[in-house]
């Protein structure tokens, strides 16, 4: 059956809402501008809030930790000063090779690799790096105070120029990815001389690699597959390499210039 339109000529007019009805919603309509009032939302519409969702700023969209009880955030470099850290082996001793530079902690002669003064176990560490044309560096964690170098105990978190280093043409040991175990993807690291955001978590074996806010690397260290991944790898006669439950930090010196900002950390529980 064809219904009629209601108001066509010669069909009469719309029969009127019952009483009930109207009032109801009238009432449901103060209700709901009320309640916009109450939360600042005033009388948005279902288009603008859609339209607000779609235009969020990309570096929000990086995931948080959704641990309720992780300690504060504390930054790790002042902007003038290398308080707070020192060149491996040498605690105590003013830093060598790495200066405070316009806001920046910047690599600018041998020195060897610069590590925290603390030791951390379990966190999520922050940072923007920019390399030059072939530079390469490296965050490098859980270093054993014992070990002779950084690496021979600590996973790194590579940091590259992946197009004009060899090690770029790699993916084991391209930019985001765990040196020579596990793989970064491509696409996501941004060239020489622009600055790049990585957000490294570890807590307890669970290891996350985020590179310019995306997840490019995670393993879980001691596993099978990271035990197998370890022993064919140049770490295979390093009875040290991802040991430690806790240890330095390091920002690796390997001959090239590199600029951090933005450093800083929170411990996990």
């Amino acid at each position: 059956m064809v219904r009629p339109r209601l108001g066509a000529p010669g069909l009469g007019l719309r029969p009127p809402r019952p009483r009930w009805r109207t009032a109801l919603t009238s009432r449901l309509a103060s209700a709901l501008v009320l309640g916009g009032m109450a939360t600042g939302t005033g009388c948005r519409s279902v288009a603008a809030s859609s339209t607000a969702q779609n235009s969020v700023p990309a570096a929000s969209l990086v995931p948080v930790s959704e641990n309720r009880t992780a300690g504060p955030w504390r930054t790790l470099f002042d902007g003038t000063s290398l308080a707070g850290w020192h060149n491996f082996k040498t605690p105590g001793a003013p830093a060598t090779g790495w200066s405070a530079v316009d806001g920046l902690l910047v690599r600018t002669g041998d020195g060897g690799d610069l590590v925290t003064d603390r030791e951390y176990a379990n966190f999520e560490f922050e940072l923007e790096w920019k390399v030059g044309p072939r530079g390469n560096s490296g965050v490098i964690y859980r270093i054993d105070p014992t070990a002779d170098v950084t690496y021979i105990s600590g996973p790194e978190l590579q940091i590259l120029d992946n197009d004009r280093h060899p090690d770029g043409k790699n993916a084991l040991t391209s930019a985001g990815a765990n040196y020579a175990l596990h793989a970064a993807p491509t696409g996501v690291v941004k060239p020489a001389n622009s600055w790049n955001a990585i957000r490294l978590i570890v807590n307890g074996q669970h290891v996350e690699h985020w590179l310019n806010g995306a997840k490019v690397v995670e393993y879980e260290l001691g596993s099978d597959d990271w035990e197998a991944r370890r022993t064919s790898s140049k770490f295979a006669n390093s009875n040290m390499y991802g040991r430690a439950k806790r240890g330095f930090i390091a920002l690796q010196d390997h001959g090239d210039r590199v600029e951090f900002r933005n450093i800083r950390l929170r411990e996990l529980p």
